[in-house]
């Protein structure tokens, strides 16, 4: 039986136990230590950032960004409905109302013309996710906003180091959101970060990020005792993890770079299925560019996509479907959505695979999910159903 080739597997690119093992030589692994010190200055430089604070997760930088906010019971956020469930949980636990628009069906991102539409007098907010690391139309989004006095919060967890226009994506918004889960480009297991784009947030970002209190003013020397200022919470990421990132950080070329060529070896080998329409490949627009974060195929339809996973399966390979949409999720149905609301969300929800796709996977493992996607897709069944594919209404929006 051939070896299991896994979607995900985490991965050592440099000296990640060196530091991990100089950070308790140090004697802080709690957090806010060197080498989150060196984490902070290495993103602030490379990303053009005002102020980057990193937090125990990217939904932990959600949470942050909605406290910033100060959202009220009744107000409306607006934002895609395919997504993880963090992007919605960190607005709606404020008692906000997440407010779902359809996506493009090109990049698979917030579909930015459908955004003006859903703005209502309790609209607060816009919360963009950047799909598989590729840029949302930033700019039209950033003039409504703009029109409208909303503020702007990247959910950037799968864009680190991409960009829009080139600019990086997290340091548009008035807020940005990264990171670093075990599946993300750079890694520490739990891990992210909230990109202060305005000095506004900064101090008061510091007081809620640190259970409330003022106590970085206090290490800082502005104050001669620290004590309960504001209702915050514990955002600390922890000193190890830091150190974890650290290393990966300093290897950004080298992650960038074999990421790259992963994602080009799936691209070009699958070209010739997307030409004979049994498949659809990612976009990139021309003025996007990618982390290479994921790869994903569109399949005609959901009985393709869900053969198609389950003949890989039988082949020992992980491959994955991504998000269910929150519009159709239970907790979005107690606010009102049902099944067809959003059309283009659902038809790719339900035609989506993700490929098999980590740092150390080899040229042969991912021939070998190329050589069975393949056999799969032109068996002449398959050709009964290809041209759904290309005939969804969202083409025509």
């Amino acid at each position: 039986m051939a070896s299991l080739i896994p979607f995900n597997k985490p991965f050592f690119a440099g000296k990640e136990l060196h530091y991990i093992a100089q950070a308790v030589t140090l004697g802080n692994i709690s957090g806010d230590g060197d080498f989150a010190r060196r984490c902070v200055e290495i993103m602030q430089q490379r990303f053009h950032v005002h102020k980057i604070l990193l937090t125990p997760s990217c939904t932990a930088a959600l949470e942050l960004s909605a406290m910033l906010l100060e959202l009220q019971p009744g107000d409306e956020v607006i934002m895609p409905s395919y997504t993880f469930v963090s992007t919605a949980n960190a607005f709606a636990r404020m008692g906000a109302k997440p407010v779902f628009v359809d996506i493009r069906p090109d990049t698979l991102n917030m579909d930015e013309r459908l955004v003006e539409d859903a703005i209502t007098e309790k609209t607060r907010a816009i919360v963009p996710v950047h799909y598989a690391g590729v840029g949302c139309e930033m700019d039209l989004i950033l003039t409504i906003a703009d029109k409208y006095g909303l503020r702007v919060i990247e959910d950037a967890a799968q864009g680190v180091n991409a960009q829009y226009q080139n600019q990086y994506l997290g340091s548009l918004g008035d807020l940005g959101c990264y990171s670093f889960h075990e599946t993300k480009n750079f890694i520490c297991g739990e891990g992210g970060a909230i990109c202060l784009n305005s000095e506004e947030f900064v101090d008061r970002a510091h007081v809620l990020r640190d259970k409330g209190t003022n106590r970085q003013a206090f290490f800082q020397g502005l104050v001669d005792k620290y004590t309960w200022c504001d209702i915050g919470s514990s955002f600390v990421l922890s000193e190890l993890n830091c150190a974890f990132l650290y290393a990966q950080l300093e290897m950004f070329g080298e992650i960038n770079q074999k990421r790259q060529q992963i994602y080009e070896l799936y691209r070009q080998s699958l070209q010739p299925l997307e030409e004979a329409q049994l498949l659809r490949l990612p976009r990139i627009p021309e003025d996007c560019v990618s982390n290479h974060h994921m790869f994903y195929v569109l399949l005609p339809s959901r009985a393709v996509r869900d053969g198609l996973l389950s003949h890989l399966k039988q082949q020992q390979i992980s491959a994955v479907f991504h998000y269910i949409p929150l519009h159709t999720s239970p907790v979005g149905q107690t606010w009102g959505y049902r099944e067809g609301d959003l059309p283009v969300t659902e038809h790719c929800a339900a035609c989506l695979l993700r490929l098999p796709f980590y740092y150390e996977i080899s040229v042969e493992e991912q021939k070998r999910v190329i050589r069975d996607i393949e056999h799969y897709l032109t068996g002449s069944a398959r050709h009964l159903e290809k041209s759904t594919l290309f005939e969804t209404p969202a083409e025509d929006s």
